[in-house]
């Protein structure tokens, strides 16, 4: 653990400054190949099991994300044998608040959520950083007795860690290892589709882009090259994935809500968008698809309550 893990720790103070900013930085860094990435983590039980990783939102408000894992561990009693960790997608606007060191990533505002390359130090995808993250987790030496890794987010998170089981490179080494991988999408305000079909009548001519990535798999970004459309479909199918949905996350008006027109096609609200995904996926698998739909009664659009809630536990520490 020590030989992957380099902790700098300093001040994270909150300033009015930082309105346009995060409002805390992450004091972790995870040392990847190019570059660092800031980071929350958790305190490493003596044995770990199972690693979460929780992808944070827009407001890349990663220690609340961190508190969140933390305390859902606790309540499934599963915090003796989880790590938890929060990574952080920096973008220049918190760069240019807080001091932070060359060496750490950012990106360039949320494009970190489509598998986007990062600004510096080094050009590198959004999905890459996940992957280099991932893999190290899989490494018998450092995390001999890991056996399951759950990439969850929620809102922005959650469509970032959709998209990423869709393009997301296969991990053979996590294979190997006999780890499991589970992936926990909560109340995102999209989906990436694999074709034309959306559940809402549009205009097409007014809504030229609606198969564009990231709603589509129109013009993927680099980090796809070299998988067609039909690789990303099978592979997407074959993955562990639980849809944790909000029964009240129903606002058409929510202010985080996409509203934009490729968004609309899919659904008036975040409930309703979700619910039609699930659909979608059943038809394109006929013959039964190996993924779950869980509904989350009396929660909204909070990321705490769906994730520490009875349901939330079961997504992501449930067998």
């Amino acid at each position: 653990m020590k030989k992957w893990l380099l902790v700098v720790l300093f001040t994270c103070a909150t300033s009015q400054a930082a309105e346009h900013g995060v409002k805390e930085l992450s004091s972790g860094r995870l040392l990847l190949k190019s570059g660092e990435i800031a980071v929350g983590i958790s305190p490493a039980p003596e044995k770990i099991e199972r690693v979460l990783i929780l992808i944070h939102g827009r407001l890349r408000n990663a220690q609340t994300y961190l508190q969140s894992g933390e305390h859902a561990a606790e309540l499934a009693g599963q915090s003796a044998t989880t790590l938890v960790i929060a990574p952080q997608f920096l973008n220049e606007t918190d760069v240019a608040v807080h001091p932070v060191a060359d060496t750490v990533l950012r990106w360039q505002g949320n494009e970190w959520m489509a598998g986007g390359e990062s600004t510096a130090p080094f050009r590198l995808s959004s999905y890459a950083a996940l992957d280099e993250i991932i893999a190290r987790l899989g490494d018998r030496q450092q995390f001999p007795q890991v056996k399951q890794i759950v990439i969850a987010g929620h809102s922005g998170g959650a469509q970032m860690v959709q998209r990423y089981a869709v393009l997301g490179h296969a991990q053979s080494g996590l294979d190997a290892a006999g780890v499991q991988v589970r992936y926990v999408i909560a109340n995102p305000s999209s989906y990436a589709y694999f074709d034309e079909r959306r559940p809402v009548a549009f205009s097409h001519a007014g809504c030229p882009d609606f198969n564009r990535w990231k709603y589509g798999l129109t013009d993927l970004p680099a980090y796809a090259e070299g998988q067609t459309a039909t690789q990303l479909q099978e592979s997407y199918l074959k993955r562990e994935i639980v849809y944790l949905l909000g029964q009240q996350d129903i606002d058409p008006n929510h202010p985080a809500l996409d509203k934009s027109c490729e968004a609309r096609a899919q659904g008036p609200y975040r409930l309703a968008r979700g619910r039609f995904y699930f659909d979608y996926l059943k038809r394109l698998q006929p013959q039964g698809l190996n993924q779950q739909l869980i509904e989350v009664p009396g929660v909204g659009h909070n990321g705490d309550g769906m994730f520490t809630s009875p349901e939330g536990q079961k997504a992501l520490f449930g067998p």
